[in-house]
């Protein structure tokens, strides 16, 4: 073992999905702290160092215990229904993921929660045990930031590109 190792984790078995989750959160947390450089208002600032904390609380999850709470979930719930009413014209279209950056960088959180939530799937269905509030936190996650991009976008006056889908009508 090179004593230049990055995370003591990186040569586990290839097929134990445990250091996956670490690395998977460790990056959505970094890109959640490169969106919250680029927001002004303070208190959605403050707010996003929140969500990124219980990012990282999600992080050791599988190797050790949940400590992310039902408290905890409902509160971004809270907050995702709050911004909705913001945006609720916005908010009944399947979108095209652009806009300005904050709403492009949301937009990339948004999807990497959903890779999250595939993530955390494929290693139940190898026989570990995954608490479901894994699962409900990454897929409330993707939502909140979903609303959020669609929120930036208003902010900013710009039009969401509604996608009308050729393959599912």
């Amino acid at each position: 073992m090179s004593k230049y190792l990055a995370y003591p984790f990186l040569y586990d078995d290839p097929s134990d999905l445990r250091c996956d989750f670490e690395i998977f959160t460790d990056e959505i947390s970094s890109t959640i702290g490169l969106l919250r450089a680029f927001v002004d208002d303070q208190s959605l600032r403050s707010e996003l160092s929140k969500i990124n904390e219980l990012v990282y609380h999600m992080n050791p999850s599988l190797r050790t215990f949940v400590s992310v709470t039902k408290d905890e979930l409902k509160w971004i719930e809270s907050r995702s229904i709050f911004y909705k009413t913001e945006i609720e014209e916005r908010s009944n279209k399947f979108v095209i993921p652009e806009g300005c950056i904050c709403a492009s960088y949301a937009h990339i959180i948004r999807t990497k929660f959903k890779a999250l939530v595939r993530l955390l799937h494929r290693y139940k269905e190898q026989g570990n045990e995954v608490n479901e509030l894994l699962f409900d936190f990454a897929n409330v996650l993707s939502g909140y930031f979903f609303i959020l991009a669609l929120k930036f976008n208003k902010d900013e006056g710009i039009k969401e590109t509604e996608f009308i889908s050729r393959n599912y009508k």
